[in-house]
C-alpha cells in the first residue's frame, strides 16, 4: 500500500520548479522550495505570486486559498533544509552534470527512505540515479508546463526502481489531481519522444523553405486541430532547450530523424532562442513576450492571390462525401457550380445530401432560409463532361487512385476553355502526374480540402514545378472567397499536414510495437501533455489504418528515410483487415462498445 507523502521539497524555481512547488503546495503538502541564491528565490516565489495571483483574478483561485499555499511553502537557499523531507523533486536545468550534482547532495543530507525525483524531460533518470547511493530511490517526475495548468505526470522508473517507491509517486500524482502514466527510462519518454521528432521535421521543412513559417504552423492548427503551430512551440519552450533535448535523443535512440536540424544550432549560437530572447522562428514584442510583430519574413496580406485569372464559374467533377462538400462550400461562396457524376442516380443524391445538409444548417439558425435557396440555386448537376466546357475553374474530387486521375485530366485537358484553372484535390498523390496527363500543365495546381470541408478552414495549394503564377494566385483567391485559409506548398509527398502527422503516427505505433506504453498511456499522454484533440491511436482509428498505410508509404517511397517506414505492426492489422472504426477493430476494439 503507498505511503502518504506529506513534507515535500523542491529544487529549481525557475518556471518549472516553481510551478511544482505550487501544484504541491495547492494539494495540502508542506513545501520547503530551495534556490541557489536569494535573488533567485525572489524570482522564484514572484513565479508562484504571478500565476496564483492569475488565477484569483479568473476566479479560478479563492484569496484565503491563495495565502494558504504560501503558508504551506518554506523558501531557502540551503539543501540542508531538505533533511526531513520525504520526497525531494529537482527541477534544476537540463544539464546532466548539474542535476547529478544535486542528487549527489541530496543523497547525503536526506534519509534513507527518501525518494529523490528528477523532472528531466529527457536525460536518462538511470544514470542520474547511480550517482546518488541509492538508486533504487530515485525516479523520474516529469511535470508539463505550467505545471499548475497541465494534468500530466509522466512517472519513469528505472530498472532498479522500487515498486514501492512507483507506488507512492503514482499515489502522490493522484492526490495532486494529475494524469499519470507510467513508464520506463527511454529517451524524450513518451510526450517529448513523439513530440520532438515532429517539430524537429517541421523545422527542417522551414530550413528547407518548403514552406513559410506562417503557413507550416498554420497548416498544422488548422488541418489537425493542434493549439500551437510547430514553430511557435518552438519558440515558447526554446531553441535551446529543444536542441538539448533533441540532442539527448539523438545520442540514445541513434535515430536520425532525431538529430537536430542545422538551423536550430545557428538559432541556439545566434541568441535567437525564442519568446524568451524576444526573437527565434518569430519576432517578437519584448523579451518574454507572446505578441508577434511582423519582421523581414512577414508576408504582405492577401499577397499570395495577387495576378490572379478572374473566377465566376466553377465545375466540380465527383460525388462522394468530399466532392459534395466542395460543391456546398463553393456556393455559399456565391459561384456557379456545375457538378458532373457518373450516374444520374448519383446527380440526385448529391442534391439531396446538398439539401439536407443546407436543411440542417438553417433549424440551427446558422444560415437563412433565402440563403439556403440561393445556393441550391447556383448548383446544378449532370454526367457530362463536356458541361465544364464554360468553367474558369474546375476542381476534381474523384477516387484517389493515379490512373483515375490522369485518365480525368487527359479529358479535361482537352474540353476546358482556354486559360481555365484545373484542380486536383488529391492528399498524397503527384499533382505533376495530373499536370503532365492534362497537356496543359501550367493551368494545373492542387487544393486539397480538408474533410469535412463545409467545416475545416485549411486548404494546402499546391504547385508544381510547371505551375504558372498565376494559377497558384487563383487559388489562393478562391480560397479567401470561401473563407478558407491556404498555404503554399510545392509538389511533394504528404504536402505539409500529411508530411509531418504521418511520420508522428507511425512513430507512436512503433513505440507500441516496442511495449514501451500503452497505446492508452500514450494517446493519454499526447492529449493531456501536449493538447492534442486526439491520441495517435484515436486519430490512425479514425483515418482508418488502410488509408494511413497508403499514405506512409507514399512518403517512404518518395523520401527513402528509414525512419519513415511504415511500422510493421500498422502492416499486420491492414493485412489481418482491422482497419479501425470503419470495421469496428483497429488498434482498439469498437464492436463490443
Amino acid at each position: 500500500m503507498a505511503r502518504e507523502l506529506n513534507e515535500v521539497g523542491v529544487v529549481g524555481l525557475g518556471t518549472m520548479g516553481a510551478g511544482i512547488a505550487e501544484v504541491l503546495a495547492r494539494a495540502g503538502l508542506s513545501v520547503t522550495a530551495v534556490e541557489i541564491s536569494e535573488d533567485a528565490v525572489a524570482r522564484g516565489r514572484g513565479h508562484v505570486e504571478h500565476s496564483t495571483d492569475r488565477a484569483v483574478s479568473r476566479g479560478k483561485l479563492d484569496p484565503a486559498d491563495r495565502d494558504a499555499i504560501f503558508d504551506r511553502i518554506r523558501f531557502s537557499t540551503s539543501l540542508e533544509d531538505l533533511a526531513s523531507a520525504e520526497l525531494v523533486i529537482e527541477a534544476v536545468p537540463e544539464r546532466m552534470e548539474l542535476k547529478a550534482e544535486v542528487l549527489t547532495a541530496l543523497d547525503k543530507i536526506c534519509p534513507p527512505d527518501t525518494i529523490l525525483a528528477t523532472n528531466t524531460s529527457s536525460l536518462s533518470v538511470t544514470e542520474l540515479s547511480v550517482v546518488t547511493g541509492r538508486p533504487n530511490k530515485v525516479i523520474g517526475m516529469h511535470f508539463f508546463n505550467p505545471a499548475p495548468v497541465m494534468k500530466l505526470v509522466e512517472v519513469v522508473q528505472t530498472v532498479v526502481t522500487e515498486p514501492e517507491v512507483v507506488a507512492d509517486v503514482e499515489a502522490l500524482a493522484i492526490r495532486l489531481g494529475k494524469v499519470d502514466v507510467t513508464i520506463g527510462d527511454r529517451a524524450g519518454f513518451i510526450a517529448n519522444a513523439l513530440l520532438f521528432g515532429y517539430l524537429n521535421h517541421a523545422v527542417s521543412m522551414y530550413e528547407n523553405r518548403y514552406a513559410s513559417r506562417e503557413d507550416i504552423d498554420a497548416a498544422m492548427r488548422l488541418g489537425c486541430g493542434l493549439p500551437m503551430g510547430p514553430l511557435a512551440l518552438m519558440d515558447l519552450i526554446g531553441i535551446d532547450t529543444a536542441y538539448e533535448i533533441l540532442d539527448t535523443m539523438y545520442k540514445q535512440s541513434r535515430n536520425r530523424l532525431h538529430a537536430p536540424s542545422p538551423i536550430i544550432k545557428q538559432m541556439m549560437t545566434a541568441g535567437l532562442l525564442g519568446r524568451k530572447t524576444g526573437r527565434g522562428f518569430y519576432t517578437y514584442a519584448e523579451r518574454d513576450s507572446a505578441q508577434v510583430v511582423d519582421d523581414a519574413a512577414t508576408p504582405a496580406p492577401g499577397g499570395a492571390a495577387e495576378g490572379a485569372r478572374p473566377v465566376q464559374t466553377v465545375g466540380v467533377v465527383g460525388s462522394g462525401t468530399m466532392a459534395t462538400g466542395i460543391i456546398e462550400v463553393v456556393a455559399k461562396g456565391g459561384y456557379d457550380v456545375r457538378f458532373v457524376a457518373r450516374a444520374p442516380e448519383k446527380v440526385e443524391a448529391v442534391h439531396k445530401a446538398l439539401a439536407k445538409s443546407l436543411e440542417k444548417q438553417v433549424q440551427r439558425g446558422r444560415l437563412e432560409e433565402s440563403e439556403r435557396e440561393a445556393v441550391l440555386a447556383r448548383v446544378a448537376g449532370t454526367t457530362s463532361l463536356d458541361e465544364l466546357a464554360d468553367r474558369d475553374l474546375i476542381i476534381e474530387a474523384v477516387v484517389e487512385s493515379l490512373p483515375v486521375k490522369e485518365a480525368l485530366f487527359a479529358n479535361l485537358g482537352e474540353i476546358a476553355k482556354a486559360g481555365a484553372v484545373l484542380a486536383t484535390t488529391t492528399s498524397s498523390l503527384p499533382v505533376i502526374e495530373c499536370a503532365k496527363a492534362s497537356g496543359r500543365p501550367a493551368d494545373v495546381v492542387g487544393m486539397h480540402f480538408f474533410n469535412p470541408a463545409q467545416v475545416m478552414k485549411l486548404v494546402e495549394v499546391v504547385s508544381t514545378i510547371s505551375t504558372a503564377p498565376e494559377v497558384a494566385a487563383t487559388a489562393h483567391a478562391v480560397s479567401a472567397r470561401l473563407k478558407k485559409h491556404a498555404v503554399s506548398c510545392t509538389d511533394r509527398a504528404g504536402f505539409i499536414v500529411n508530411a509531418l502527422l504521418f511520420p508522428y503516427l507511425n512513430d507512436a505505433v512503433k513505440m507500441l510495437e516496442a511495449h514501451y506504453a500503452t497505446a492508452d498511456d500514450i494517446d493519454a499522454a499526447m492529449k493531456v501533455g501536449c493538447g492534442y484533440p486526439m491520441g495517435p491511436f484515436e486519430l490512425l482509428d479514425v483515418v482508418g489504418l488502410d488509408v494511413s498505410l497508403a499514405i506512409e508509404r507514399e512518403l517512404y517511397t518518395e523520401f527513402r528515410e528509414p525512419g519513415f517506414a511504415p511500422a510493421p505492426l500498422l502492416e499486420h492489422l491492414v493485412t489481418a483487415g482491422y482497419l479501425g472504426r470503419k470495421t469496428g477493430r483497429g488498434f482498439r476494439d469498437y464492436a463490443s462498445r
